[in-house]
């Protein structure tokens, strides 16, 4: 599949499950490298920097396991702080009402892709 040069692909569309492990993977963002993560959730793919709204620490407890138990939630292992999957609104802990920072990607042709340099707030 193309993609254009301000695009790449970040993993097949079938590696994310609803409520499932997430796939980590990084992006350049002002001059550094930096953490991310793609999860789905009710069906959707949302991607935000792996990076707690609180302080930056990276949210995942194990590789790729942000949602907790129930798979509603965002959950960071450091503070509990909770998010919700399809806003990254903080809606429990220590920086409740703050956000994820959230990235561009869409699927097509079964490919997770990223718009790379265009990060935005959902």
């Amino acid at each position: 599949m193309a993609v254009a040069p301000t695009q790449r692909v970040i993993c097949a569309s079938a590696k994310l499950t609803n409520g499932g492990s997430g796939l980590r993977f990084t992006l350049a963002r002002h001059g550094a490298v930096v953490p991310a993560f793609a999860i789905r959730y009710a069906g959707k793919v949302y991607a935000y920097l792996n990076q707690c709204a609180h302080i930056p620490v990276e949210l995942d407890w194990l590789e790729g396991e942000f949602f907790d138990k129930s798979g509603l939630y965002l959950i960071c292992a450091t503070h509990g702080a909770t998010y919700e999957p399809d806003t990254g609104c903080c809606i429990l802990g220590p920086c409740k009402g703050q956000r994820l920072i959230a990235l561009d990607v869409r699927e097509a042709g079964g490919a997770v892709i990223l718009a790379e340099g265009e990060d935005h707030h959902v």
